[in-house]
């Protein structure tokens, strides 16, 4: 089953992040359906002005929405992002029930495929969210520290992010949680640079990460860094910094064939161990939207297009 195309390329200098909410009528169902058919072609057809810039795309469809949209047969392991809370620490749950995920090395591309999409999917839906990314320098997050170190890199890529064989029916689908950070950015700031690395986990020039005697268990690494049965629990992130000079952040989102290793990642983050340990970064940055979906694979959303016609 082929993956839609935006999973799988490592990253781009540009995206653009869409949520929206889907009218509850049986004519918008159907009105979605048909255009989440059509995206692959319509990202084809925009790629097409400059190839160069490498234009790829992801639609995800939520948890909530799929019986109506989709029909009874979900991926399994599909859910409403749990919200979590603890000691001012949050990751909220928000509203989403299609995400749009477009990136490339041109962001003139990325709003053109996007007005596209959009304009087929008006009737049908209502905007939540849209937030433009783009790559800080060599690929740091707006910490100054370089962000997605630990992602899986060749055809680990695939193993990571895709369904396999164990949910047959999806195949080739990824199961995608997404969150947009805002940074204090001045708090941040004010922290020496040795400071920050004992945060992060990692030295800020040159991406090293320290040594286990130096890096305390507060530290992000030492929190999102899991293994369980001698195996090291892995996502394929494709997160990318927004903002303006007024508010500013990372926009979080993640790939993987199974969400379990997400959850206890966000997990770790915000509930602190029984040492009183969490993570320290979220001392400085502060969640504001939760939400998960599921990315089909190509050949299921290519299959909606007969489906819609029977509509």
């Amino acid at each position: 089953m082929q993956p839609q195309s935006g999973i799988l390329p490592e990253s781009n200098q540009h995206a653009l992040f869409v949520t929206a909410k889907i009218l509850a009528q049986p004519a918008s169902y159907a009105g979605v359906r048909k255009v989440l058919s059509q995206i692959d072609t319509m990202t084809q057809e925009i790629g097409a002005i400059d190839p160069a810039a490498m234009l790829v795309s992801v639609v995800g469809i939520g948890a909530e929405v799929w019986p109506a949209l989709l029909g009874d047969a979900m991926p399994k392991a599909l859910k409403v992002f749990k919200a979590r809370e603890q000691a001012g620490r949050q990751a909220p749950a928000t509203a989403g029930d299609l995400l749009l995920h477009i990136r490339s090395e041109r962001v003139d591309l990325n709003f053109i495929l996007a007005r596209r999409i959009w304009q087929a999917l008006t009737p049908h839906v209502a905007l939540v969210e849209e937030v433009a990314g783009f790559r800080y320098l060599d690929s740091r997050d707006l910490t100054g520290f370089v962000d997605g170190t630990e992602n899986p890199e060749g055809d680990e890529r695939a193993t990571v992010a895709l369904v396999g064989r164990e949910d047959p029916s999806f195949e080739g689908g990824s199961y995608i949680n997404m969150q947009r950070y805002v940074h204090s950015l001045d708090l941040w700031e004010q922290q020496p640079v040795h400071a920050q690395e004992q945060v992060i986990g990692r030295s800020k020039p040159d991406d090293v990460e320290l040594d286990e005697n130096l890096k305390p268990p507060t530290a992000h690494i030492s929190r999102v860094v899991i293994e369980e049965q001698g195996e090291e629990l892995e996502i394929l992130r494709h997160s990318m910094p927004y903002g303006t000079i007024d508010e500013a952040g990372l926009v979080f989102i993640a790939y993987s064939h199974d969400p379990h290793p997400f959850d206890v990642m966000l997990d770790r983050m915000i509930y602190a161990d029984a040492q009183g340990h969490y993570d320290h970064l979220m001392d400085f940055t502060t969640a504001v939207t939760g939400v998960s979906f599921f990315a089909p694979s190509l050949t299921f959303l290519t299959a909606l297009s007969s489906d819609a016609a029977a509509h």
